[in-house]
């Protein structure tokens, strides 16, 4: 509880007002991710595995942004920034212990940005849903990473529109959402890859399967270039009784 106090009360200080409520799921994260170091380390792996194979394609390599980049644990950081000119890492928080590794390996060329890429604003406001048009104004850029973001787009808008009831926000608000991200990185003139968990399953203690959600809220994904699954809550986690596996997949 010490080092997450800790990086919480770093993290405050290095984030901007608007996106200091979201400081707390991520250090909740970057906990969870230390205690299931060893369940979690395929998937990662597979995701850095991913990402490489993708930006390997891009040429030339000058600019590279990692959508979600979180607490960079599946994105191969050192390997792009030596392929790459620039690397711009995005997401709605940037933790302390994630900047103070960066500034530790003294890597020069990375820049990292606070931003929603949600595009729940947008659609609140009755605009165009193109979350990621802004992308079109980055120069250089050769390719575009998301990884491991989409399913948590839908999760926050959930959780949004449950806290925030507005009139204003369609029905179908999640799955218009995870759509236009979808899109959005079809549409970039370069190489892109995209890793998210698509779905999960509840499996009980005698490996019975008790639920399976759908995390795309119904937007159907084109096959996938590699598919695994990724043990999110081991038992013991979340619960002695279950356990919680998603389903990943990589397009690029």
């Amino acid at each position: 509880m010490i080092l997450e106090a800790l990086n919480y009360a770093a993290t405050w200080k290095v984030t901007t007002p608007p996106h200091r409520p979201f400081i707390r799921s991520s250090i909740d994260l970057w906990s969870r991710a230390r205690r299931c170091k060893a369940q979690w380390a395929e998937h990662e792996e597979n995701t850095r595995r991913a990402i490489l194979a993708a930006a390997s394609a891009a040429s030339p390599r000058r600019t590279a942004v990692i959508l979600g980049s979180g607490l960079l644990r599946d994105v191969p950081i050192r390997p792009l920034a030596a392929a790459f000119d620039t690397v711009v890492l995005i997401d709605l928080v940037h933790v302390a212990s994630v900047r103070a590794w960066l500034a530790a390996q003294g890597l020069k060329n990375i820049r990292l940005i606070e931003r929603d890429l949600s595009g729940y604003d947008l659609l609140q406001a009755g605009r165009p849903v193109e979350p990621l048009d802004f992308l079109r104004r980055v120069p250089y850029l050769d390719f575009v990473a998301s990884a491991n973001l989409l399913s948590q787009i839908g999760r926050g808008v959930k959780r949004r529109m449950k806290l925030q009831p507005d009139a204003a926000m369609p029905e179908d608000a999640v799955s218009r959402l995870i759509h236009a991200h979808v899109e959005g990185l079809a549409q970039l003139p370069a190489k892109t890859c995209l890793v998210t968990d698509t779905s999960f399953d509840l499996i009980d203690r005698n490996g019975v399967l008790r639920e399976s959600t759908d995390l795309m809220a119904g937007v159907k994904l084109p096959p996938q270039k590699a598919e695994w699954r990724w043990p999110v809550a081991p038992p013991g986690e979340e619960s002695r009784d279950y356990r919680i596996e998603h389903h990943v997949g990589a397009w690029f």
